[in-house]
């Protein structure tokens, strides 16, 4: 019995790590999914102070076209559109109190791209010019966007943001409560996130 054992894990062990054929290539992948989703993915949250370790960026509003003069000058606002006033990205900060110099030593002050991977920690202290991802209500994908205004009202601390490529902060970005906040980007992995976003992309095709 103990020599048949041995040789049904031996026969096991050879299947998963040494043979070639497609089943087990299926195992494998499976194998991987589970240990990233149940150990890989759980304990770098554990270490990190955060649920939500690892998000990919979907969208675009964090994207700075050129170098970071041509961005910080620019009227990206009115570009397809007619605007009553144009107004430059420099302007909008002003309305928050945030100067070229403060922006400068921002993190991410080149802002990051869709596709990219960023990797999160605890939320718990935010300030001006972090990045944190946060949940909206009645919308499936969290948003990861710059803090702009930070505030406090009874005890509570609130978060206001808006997208570097935006042209101003949305309603729901208004006093965004802590108890939203997912995590604050601590690291950026560029296009790696372009693996969620084209399985998304498939999946929703065969929806229809």
């Amino acid at each position: 019995m103990q020599n048949k054992g041995k040789s049904t894990w031996g026969r096991i062990w050879y299947f998963i790590w040494k043979d070639d054929s497609v089943w087990s290539w299926i195992v494998n992948i499976i194998l991987a999914f589970l240990l990233i989703k149940f150990i890989v993915y759980p304990g770098l949250g554990f270490v990190l102070g955060t649920d939500y370790p690892v998000v990919a960026v979907v969208s675009g509003s964090m994207e700075h076209d050129g170098s970071f003069d041509d961005w910080w000058n620019s009227d990206n606002c009115c570009k397809d559109r007619i605007c009553a006033q144009s107004k430059t990205q420099e302007m909008m900060y002003s309305d928050y109190e945030i100067a070229k110099a403060d922006f400068m030593n921002f993190p991410y002050e080149n802002g990051f791209n869709k596709g990219d991977i960023m990797i999160l920690q605890s939320g718990k202290k935010v300030r001006v010019g972090d990045v944190i991802v946060f949940t909206v209500p009645a919308q499936s994908d969290p948003i990861i966007h710059r803090v702009v205004k930070v505030s406090e009202a009874d005890g509570e601390y609130y978060y206001s943001t808006k997208g570097d490529h935006n042209c101003g902060s949305s309603p729901f970005e208004q006093n965004i409560q802590q108890s939203r906040v997912l995590g604050k980007a601590l690291q950026r992995v560029p296009f790696l996130g372009w693996i969620k976003i084209i399985f998304v992309e498939i999946i929703s095709i065969f929806k229809w």
